[in-house]
Formats: C-alpha cells, structure tokens, sequence
C-alpha cells in the first residue's frame, strides 16, 4: 500500500488519457481471473470469486485463489444479467453499449488493489497514470463484497475520481486466508461508517446501508416488543464499542437497560486455553434470569470464538436478535447451538425480485454463450464435468466430459445454494445505479443534432463528471423500492427481518417476518403479526424485563444500587393519578378534581357547602306577642321593643340562610353585614329594654332626676345609635376589602369547599367584638336590675339570656380561627342560632309560659296587686 500511495504521488492522475507509449513504470502481469467484454463504456467490476487465498511459504508477492466457489458466481451472472439487459433497453442508454470487466479479489486486498489497477490501466500490464482502453470509457468500479478489499478500492477509485458502487454486506460472507503457518484467518464485511468520509472517499457509493442504520433497526425492534432488559454480545474492536454505546442509548431512551455485555474477541493461539476458561463464566452469564432477549453484533471474524461460546455448553432458551453477520455463522452451526439458536432473528439486507433471470439461468448455455468462458465454468461446476477432461479447479481431477447438451433443471440449478438475490440485487441495483447516472449526463449534455451518434458525448466523457449524476439519481426499482443515494454516499436504510429455523433434518429454513424502512418516516419498522415469531423456543412473546410492569395507578421508584429499569411500584398519593404503564412519576390532579380510588384518572371533586334548615320559632313567638297584645304581660314587657327585639332575633335565624347554599357574589356581601347590623339591633334592644326597667323603678324614688328619661325616646335613641355605628362599620367594609366567593380546595382532599372569603378579618371581628361590649354592657345591667321586685322584671331573664350570650360569642373566637373551609361557616352558624336562641328562650319563655299555661297571672288586678 504504501509502495502504490508514493508511485500515484510521483504520477498525477490523468485518467482521461486514451493511449500510452512505452511506459516508464510498468507492474507484474497479472495472472488471475480476468474476463472482458468490450463496449462503448466499460463498468469494472472486483467481485469475490473464491473461497480462499493463499499465501505460499516462500517470500514472494503471489497469492493464489482456491475453491472457487458457484454461491460468489450467482453474483458474477447478476452482473453479467444486469448489463445484457441494459444493452437491450431502449429506454435506458439507447445506441449506446456496455461493456466490462471484472476480477477476482479472492477477498484478498493485494488482489482487489491489483484489479483496480488492471481495470484503470485497461491493459494486461498495470501501468499506473496510464489508460489503455482505446476507444472505450471506464465509467466506475464495482465491489467488492469484503470491506477488507473494498478499502483500498474506494481509496484508489477516490484519488481517480472514478465512482465506486460497493455492493459488500455487513458479515456477508467468510473468507478464509491461508498463510503461510496455514493458520486460518477470517476476515469479515462491516458496512464500516468511515466510508461516509466525503474526503477521503469522494466516490464511493455502495448499495447497503451503513451500520449505523442496522444499530438503529436492532433498536427499534427491542422497542416495539417492550425488552427493556436485554443483553449485549459485541465483537471487541471499534465496530463493537460503537455498537455497544449506540444500542445501549437507543434502549434507554425508551426506558430500558443492558443486563450485561459480553465482548467476544478473535482469539490466538496462546488464547485459546484462557477461553475456555471464560467460557463457563460467559454462559452463566446468559444464562441469567429474566433476560430473555440477547442482541448479537458481531463480524465474522469471531466466527471460531462463537462457535467455542455456543456449542461447548447448553444454554437456557432465549430470543437472539442478531445483526445481518448471522448468515455467516449459519453453515458452522452444530450441536448444542443450533438448540440455543434456533428461532434466531436477525435483520438482512433487503432482497428485491429481477425479472427475467430466472429464464436467463435456464438459457445460460455453451451452446447461447459459445465464446464466454464464464459460463463453461459455471457449466461444468454445475454438472461436475469438463470440456478438456479436466475440471478447471485448483486440483487436476479427471472427470467426464462435457457435451454442453446436459439439461439444466431445478435440481442442476440448486447446487448454486439457497439462492436468494439479497447479494444479487445489491449487484442489480449498483449496476443499474452507474447505468442511471451515465443515462442522466447524456441526457444533460445530448448533442445537438438527435441523431449524432453516442461516440461525440463519449469522445467528451470525464470520469469524474459521473459522480454529480450518481449522487442525484434516483430511480424504481422492479420491486418498486426507490434507489437513491444520501449525501455521504449511503442508499436508504432497507433491511429485512428474518427467522431462522434449524430443523432435525439438519436443514436450514430462513422466512421474512418483517422489515425496517428508515426513508419511511410514518412506519419505519413493520412486523408481520400472523408470522409465527416466538417458536420453538417460546408459546408467546417473552416478556424480558427486569421488574414487572406498574400498572396504572402506581409509579416506578428507583432502587438504589440498581439499573434504572429495576425497580418497585408504589402507588400514586391523594390527589395525583397516572394512566399509564410504568409511569415516572404521577400527575397531579387539578386543584377542582381529585384521583379516583385507583388512582388512575382526575374526577370532579363533590361540592361541599352548608344546606338549608329553617327556623321558625322567632316567628311562633312573635305571632303569639301580636295574638295577645293587649294582655298584662306583653303591656308589661315593653311590648314595643320586645316586638322589635322579636324581629330581629326572626331576622337573624333567617340571616344564616345567607350563609347557607352555594356561596354567590351577592351573598358574601350581604351576609356578614346583614349578620352585624341584625345583631346589634337585637343586642342594643336587650340593652334598652334592661336600661328601660333600671330608669323605670328608680323614677319612683322621691327627687330622681330620671323621670325625664323615662318613655319609649331613650330605647329609640340607643338602638339607633348603636345601628348607626355597626352600619358605618359595614359600609367601609364594603367599601375597602368587600368579601368575595372562594373556592378552597385544599383543606380536604376530596372536596372542593365554597365559602366567602371575608376580605377583611379585621372589619369582621371589629363587629363581632362591638356585639360582645354591647353584650356584655347589656348583662352588667341586667344583674343590677335582678332584685327589683316586679314579678315581670325581666332583668333576670336578661342576665341569663347574656351569660349565654356572651359564652357562645366568648367560645366562638377560638373555635372559628381553629377551623378551615365549611367548619368555619358552620362555627359562625352555630354561634348565631345559639344566641339568637338563647334570647328568645330566656327572655320569652317565661311569658309564653304564663300566657298559655297559667292565664290566671296574665290579668290586671294581679299585675297590680303585685306592683
């Protein structure tokens, strides 16, 4: 490599030069598998051929291909297929015909690289900086299938400009380099993403995705199945850890994680003793529990070193998802391990349909094709006989002989092997890739006359000119897949799912389950559901997980010390609900809902606010004051302000109506200054009538200078002037901060209280303690007033109507700033019925006892006699 970088140094490129002289430089004559067709423009080709490479013992450059093999020549008659098809077309390169020549690289590099030369320099010397194709046009390379190969291919194809299709699979295939210690090597086929390098690989193309894009289809598939405990064999080389890292990200973005990862790497001589030794520990660590799903990415390099891991011990049941290595393996598969592998699932490179070869297999004769030596080949491959009595191997065996009449049946055609045109159609769709691009920039740059012949625009054809209309090309497929390349060189991400069974028969049989579209935006991954995925080796889908799933209604809380898809379900809190599975964290419910009893959705929180009760007995007495108006008794009391004070305790069992029912804007004003104004009429009325009964009986005595108070004008002037004050306080109340409807949902958890928020508190308890100083002025009277002797003094009566005034009122300050939501509605309902009640019992009681119990009393001789 580096004797070939200093000789392109000392020669520029100069690729459009149609003839040579003597050259100055001139490399070994090649003497390996060359086959040619001419035409106006020639496609090169480097196709893998054979089997084996061999290096002899002796120091010396040569390396000699063994064991051809027919499974790479299904490629070569793809190609072959390809081109007579595009020369027969009328609508694709029209007058013009394409010829070419291809190579075989025996996967080897030095043989790949000699055969890029050979088919640059077009002659049977490789003369570099030199073209020798007379009248004909090399318009790019194809190949190869190995990425060992193909690397220095796309680096010489790159300083040329010449366009480079590669058509090599991700461990595709197994090539076996013996050297000269006859140690078997393996080299294998990444679909490596440092070929994205626009740079270093200005034109190279290749008709498979990249890696990278298989990572990500692994990925998706652990996602549709739900594996979130899954674990990881990689290769231990670059391409491993890129795999490691990609799909470790990718399965925990949807929140799984890795169960273990095992690096598997090409193990020496000296290492096979410590392997075996690993083993044991490798196994046990598939084996562990719970992980159902394994993810295999590794090259056919490890092919020696899987086969060690998976056939010395037996491994419990699994689903491997592998990359598209798999086919690789499939051959070297025994024993224990096609148990443990059996119902594998790996993702391929997608196959396509082309038409027509089928029947070009059938006609692919020595009489149809008299002068190509491809076919005898091929020909006495297939019926194991020759042309020259003796069979074209590396091993000179006598054999019968060829009459080129021997039929050509299905039973011929299947020692080709389990022939599938996954391989084939990347060859298919490379070839017709170059063929597009070419058609494209004759179309670009037609002649001006119609029918001026193709050798005017061939005459003017740069190699490098191609690589504009390859990048933009985009065409059908016969499968009706859309061909096209992305700017780093790389077609649509296209892979099949496919099973693999192992049958007892020792056979083989793959089937297509599903497929992983990248270009297809909407649906990128499609699994077929009637396909039976799971046997033999699982009734149903595995679930693979570490925890089991939290249900609706609960959350995942982490572990310590554990991965994060390890962990405990706990359920939601009051208040929060998830409607999911294995949710993070739970939602909280809005502040007008709470979570059902599940805990897995928000429901309307039930209104809570204080019904209705009426209260009738203020007005029952009332109406028996009005009935007897004109007895003794109510004369005596001070019919007017008892009337007065009857209406206001009425007016204040009927003012807990405000606080009772669905709080409104009207009502939350209303209440509080309804509720204040009411009582203190009602307290300032038990106030005038006790200061009425102490001005009364001290007039009498000789010389009072209370006379002048006495009458009805001292009662009118307090109870007004006792209104007046509650009324201005209530005015700048509303005024300032007015109460206002509010909606509490906190205090309970399950309700939503509406109350009135007072605005102010300040405002509220200036009234309640203005209540109490009359209150309390009321019954300081009243229990000086006791000892007058009229039978119907009502001081008595007062004091103790105030007493249980001013406790309820005394209790009431504590009990309502302990309580929240409805309990301080109720608190405040309770102190106001409980009052109101206590005056009308006390102070009216006593009468209505004597009205309707004992009438005899309620007369004027015994009022008078009393008096």
């Amino acid at each position: 490599m580096l004797v070939l970088t200093v000789l392109l140094q000392i020669f520029p490129a100069a690729s459009d030069i149609t003839h040579y002289s003597t050259p100055g430089c001139v490399l070994w004559k090649n003497n390996y598998t060359n086959i040619f067709r001419d035409g106006d423009f020639i496609l090169g080709a480097v196709l893998q051929l054979s089997d084996f490479y061999c290096y002899p013992l002796e120091i010396t450059q040569k390396i000699i291909c063994m064991s051809t093999s027919l499974r790479y020549y299904r490629h070569l008659l793809v190609f072959k297929f390809a081109i007579e098809e595009i020369n027969r077309s009328s609508w694709i390169l029209p007058n013009v015909t394409l010829g070419y020549q291809i190579f075989d690289s025996c996967a080897a590099p030095p043989k790949a690289l000699s055969g890029a030369l050979d088919i640059i320099s077009g002659a049977n010397y490789k003369i570099p900086n030199f073209v020798c194709l007379n009248n004909m046009k090399l318009i790019g390379v194809l190949g190869d299938l190995s990425p060992t190969s193909s690397y220095p291919i796309a680096q010489l194809a790159g300083l040329f400009r010449y366009p480079q299709a590669s058509i090599y699979l991700y461990g595709l295939n197994s090539v076996y380099g013996i050297l000269c210690d006859r140690k078997v090597r393996v080299s294998y086929g990444a679909t490596d993403p440092v070929y994205n390098d626009r740079i270093q690989f200005p034109s190279f193309y290749r008709t498979v995705p990249n890696e990278l894009s298989e990572m990500d289809g692994i990925v998706q598939i652990l996602k549709h199945f739900g594996w979130k405990w899954v674990g990881l064999i990689v290769s231990s080389n670059n391409n491993g850890g890129q795999a490691l890292d990609r799909i470790t990200k990718g399965i925990e973005s949807y929140g799984g994680c890795v169960a273990f990862s095992i690096f598997l790497s090409e193990t020496s001589f000296f290492g096979w003793f410590y392997l075996w030794l690993k083993v044991k520990h490798i196994v046990d660590t598939i084996n562990q529990k719970d992980v159902d799903v394994i993810v295999l990415f590794l090259t056919p390099m490890h092919l020696n070193v899987f086969k060690v891991v998976f056939s010395s011990r037996q491994i419990t049941r699994k689903i491997w998802l592998s990359s598209s290595f798999f086919p690789t393996v499939v051959p070297h598969i025994h024993g224990y391990s096609r148990t443990t592998l059996n119902g594998t699932l790996s993702l391929s490179a997608q196959g396509g349909e082309i038409p027509g070869f089928e029947t070009f297999l059938y006609r692919m004769t020595p009489i149809n094709y008299p002068n190509d030596d491809v076919i005898t080949v091929i020909w006495e491959k297939l019926h194991r006989c020759s042309f020259t009595d003796f069979l074209k191997t590396n091993e000179s065996v006598p054999v019968q002989k060829c009459s080129g009449n021997e039929s050509l049946d299905d039973e011929v055609l299947s020692r080709f092997g389990n022939f599938d045109f996954r391989v084939g159609y990347q060859v298919y769709t490379a070839v017709y890739a170059l063929a597009h691009s070419l058609h494209n920039l004759f179309s670009a740059r037609a002649p001006a006359h119609p029918q001026a012949p193709a050798g005017s625009l061939k005459h003017r054809f740069k190699p490098w000119q191609l690589n504009a209309f390859i990048h933009n090309v985009t065409y059908k497929t016969p499968s009706d897949d859309i061909m096209s390349f992305k700017a780093n060189g790389d077609p649509p991400a296209r892979f099949d799912i496919v099973k693999w069974l192992f049958l007892n028969d020792d056979s083989t049989v793959s089937r297509k389950v599903g497929s992983f579209d990248e270009s297809n935006e909407e649906n990128q991954l499609y699994i077929n559901s009637s396909a039976d995925l799971w046997s033999p080796n699982f009734p149903e889908m595995p679930r693979s997980l570490c925890s089991e799933p939290c249900s609706p209604g609960y959350r995942k809380s982490k572990i310590e010390g554990e991965p994060p898809c390890c962990y405990d379900c706990v359920q939601c809190g009051d208040g929060e609900m998830s409607n999911t599975t294995d949710a993070v964290t739970c939602v909280k419910c809005p502040e007008d809902q709470k979570s059902n009893r599940q805990k897995t959705d928000c429901v309307p929180k039930a209104l809570n606010y204080l019904s209705y009760m009426d209260t009738l007995g203020a007005s029952v007495v009332l109406g028996i004051f009005v009935k007897y108006w004109d007895t003794p008794i109510v004369r005596a009391s001070n019919r007017n302000l008892s009337c007065l004070l009857l209406i206001s305790l009425m007016l204040c069992f009927l003012c807990t109506l405000l606080f009772i029912g669905r709080p409104t804007k009207i009502f939350c004003l209303v209440r509080q200054a309804a509720f204040g104004i009411i009582f203190i009429i009602s307290v300032s009325t038990v106030l005038a009538k006790t200061l009425t009964v102490i001005i009364a009986f001290n007039a009498t005595k000789p010389g009072s200078k209370l006379k002048k108070y006495v009458g009805t004008q001292l009662a009118i002037f307090i109870v007004s002037a006792c209104s007046l004050c509650v009324t201005l306080i209530c005015v700048v109340w509303m005024a300032s901060s007015p109460p206002f409807p509010e909606a509490d949902t906190y205090s309970e958890t399950d309700t939503i209280i509406l109350l009135c928020n007072e605005g102010s508190v300040t405002f509220f308890f200036c009234i309640i303690g203005y209540i109490g100083t009359l209150a309390l002025l009321s019954f300081i009277a009243a229990f000086l007033a006791k000892d007058f002797p009229d039978r119907f003094n009502e001081a008595k009566n007062i004091t103790f109507s105030m007493l249980g005034f001013c406790s309820v009122w005394g209790a009431f300050v504590p009990a309502y700033l302990s309580s929240k939501g409805s309990r301080m509605v109720a608190v405040e309902i309770f102190a106001i019925l409980s009052s109101s009640a206590g005056l009308l019992i006390c102070i009216f009681a006593p009468k209505c006892f004597i009205i309707f119990l004992r009438p005899e009393l309620n007369t004027r001789e015994i009022v008078v006699k009393r008096s």
